[in-house]
């Protein structure tokens, strides 16, 4: 295990790691024009150094912010560690989120510059950034016509090296200094800046670190956001540990990715493995006669695998044979070399988890939040570090207790600094004593394992870790007359959707202009042109969301909630856990 003493600030992690490994070509690696392009720790460091220089010559002061909107790839790397080294805060933010949001965001943190992917988003930022008077300039990954890129203030900083200032700057910063904002969903409406610093970070990479049981000869392959504080903090621990990152192309390439590099490692969120599931189910269905049997049969057998290995000698018997005839199968479809695969984001499916770690493909789950840094708990190889249901038990370093009301409080160094320019809201989530109080309700078992039951906040995550606040989506819909109520739903599922009460009254006054003759409710609920027309209202609303917040699927009731039926409580809220429970059956048909 690497001496965790001499990492105190995060860019640390660059000398840490020519001092504690090996030379090799692919500490990062993309792929680029069909081919890997790999990338040294030697070239790390130096495009590191020289994008440092040249963000200090652009006039880059210590406490600056500047923001990063792209996708995974080394060069994210190189000016993720500069921005810290120069003292600057580091605000990474998702591709996918609206116009508006990166208004507020660069207008709250009075960012500075702005870095892109390529010359589409740069023009697109543009427009936003003329709203921003911080914002001196936005500047490109990829070469792009009409904007400066990483490289050009690599050459800069080439070309004006000034160590004695580097050094004395970076030598200022201390392991509490804040590191990076990361915004997040808010309930307001507006994005909440999380401030993290190099120590809640640190301690949080190093607290996992001893989950993998591979060091410098592996591979982790890389996909989820890296502006998300979870593959980030993952990201920093390949570095701890040596491993090599490599970026896979997108998310539809993954597969082809991983049979590729045969990865050691990767993290994902549950949506991933259910469609990995479903392609091996696929499979299946497409044998014939034996074959077909006793593939099911080794499906069945997986589903009751004791993930603590105390299955009967009986079991053990059938599980060799699935294997040879299967599960080895399974494992080389998926390069054949994974030691641990991570779910976090979201709840993960039992099955799922029993699947998988029968096939020996041993899945792990962690969960945290962003104000966490994010993990909290996570499955792990210690004792008892393991049960289907839960989370794990609390993670090294980090102290969990339930309130009396269920609520799940964390403290320890992971806990964030607060949330910037809002120390009124800081304050309702920390108290006196330190505890972040999560909104999520949950128990121990009696062996230490974290089970979480339930959640105090009505925000909740698809199965693709993304935030969904319901409430804001649905104020915003029905500000159209031809809604009256609806209710987002979408929590561990792939995507957000919806029941929905259309005004009636409304309804029958456009379907008398439209001369459509109305006979009742449930018959024009099922009409193809109201349907139409109503589908143009939430579409026209889904093009002010975020692409993770848009509704994908509705179901249209055909009678109105109110007090009396039971769905509204007398200041007219939705009661949310009625309507799941009264209308299960459409909410289930929504996700079919």
């Amino acid at each position: 295990m690497p001496d965790t003493m001499t990492i105190t600030r995060i860019f640390d992690l660059l000398p840490y790691y020519a001092a504690s490994f090996k030379p090799k070509d692919d500490v990062l690696a993309c792929k680029e024009d069909g081919v890997w392009k790999k990338y040294s720790l030697a070239y790390f460091i130096q495009m590191s150094d020289n994008i440092t220089s040249g963000l200090i010559a652009l006039g880059v002061k210590k406490g600056d912010k500047i923001v990063t909107i792209s996708n995974n790839r080394p060069e994210w790397n190189f000016l993720d560690m500069a921005i810290m080294q120069a003292g600057a805060i580091h605000v990474p933010v998702y591709p996918t989120i609206t116009p508006a949001d990166y208004q507020y965001i660069f207008n709250h943190a009075e960012v500075k510059l702005v870095f892109v992917a390529g010359e589409e988003m740069a023009r697109k930022i543009s427009e936003v950034a003329a709203n921003c008077q911080s914002i001196k300039e936005i500047f490109t990954f990829k070469y792009s016509e009409g904007f400066r890129n990483i490289f050009e203030v690599a050459d800069i900083g080439q070309s004006n090296p000034e160590p004695e200032l580097v050094d004395s700057i970076r030598n200022s910063i201390a392991t509490d200094d804040l590191a990076t904002i990361i915004y997040t969903s808010g309930t307001t409406g507006k994005p909440k800046g999380v401030m993290l610093s190099h120590m809640n970070i640190i301690s949080n990479f190093k607290a996992v670190s001893y989950i993998p049981t591979f060091g410098e000869e592996g591979k982790a392959l890389s996909f989820l956001p890296l502006c998300h504080i979870y593959e980030r903090m993952l990201n920093y621990m390949y570095l701890y540990l040596g491993i090599s990152i490599y970026y896979a192309e997108s998310m539809a390439t993954i597969t082809d990715n991983i049979k590729e590099i045969k990865p050691d490692m990767m993290c994902c969120v549950p949506r991933l493995l259910e469609k990995i599931y479903d392609k091996i189910q696929a499979t299946g269905r497409k044998q014939k006669g034996i074959k077909r049997a006793i593939f099911f049969w080794a499906v069945n057998l997986a589903l009751h695998f004791d993930v603590k290995g105390r299955n009967n000698p009986w079991y053990k018997l059938r599980h060799l044979v699935a294997d040879k005839l299967i599960y080895s199968k399974w494992r080389e479809a998926l390069g054949g070399n994974f030691k641990i695969i991570v779910s976090g984001g979201a709840a993960i499916q039992p099955r799922l988890i029993r699947t998988f770690r029968a096939a020996g493909l041993p899945i792990y789950e962690g969960y945290g939040l962003t104000e966490t840094s994010p993990v909290i708990a996570s499955t792990s190889t210690d004792p008892n570090g393991i049960k289907v249901g839960t989370v794990g038990p609390p993670l090294r370093g980090v102290e969990v207790k339930i309130a009396e009301d269920g609520e799940i409080l964390a403290r320890g160094p992971n806990i964030m600094l607060g949330y910037y320019n809002d120390p009124e809201l800081t304050a309702s989530v920390i108290d006196h004593d330190g505890w972040f109080h999560t909104g999520d309700i949950g128990q121990f078992e009696k062996e230490g394992q974290l089970r979480i039951t339930g959640r105090k906040k009505e925000i909740f995550k698809t199965s693709l870790g993304k935030y969904i606040a319901p409430e804001l989506l649905e104020n915003k819909i029905k500000e159209s007359p031809f809604i009256d109520n609806l209710m987002v739903v979408g929590e561990n599922q792939k995507f957000a959707a919806a029941l929905v009460v259309p005004d009636f009254n409304h309804l029958r006054s456009w379907c008398k202009i439209k001369s459509i003759d109305y006979s009742n409710d449930e018959e024009m609920i099922a009409d193809q042109r109201i349907r139409a027309r109503l589908m143009k209202v939430i579409d026209l609303y889904n093009k002010g969301f975020g692409a993770t917040e848009q509704i994908k699927k509705v179901e249209f009731m055909s009678s109105e909630w109110t007090t009396a039926s039971g769905e509204l409580t007398p200041t007219l809220k939705l009661r949310r856990s009625v309507i799941a429970a009264k209308y299960s059956s459409q909410i289930e048909k929504l996700f079919i």
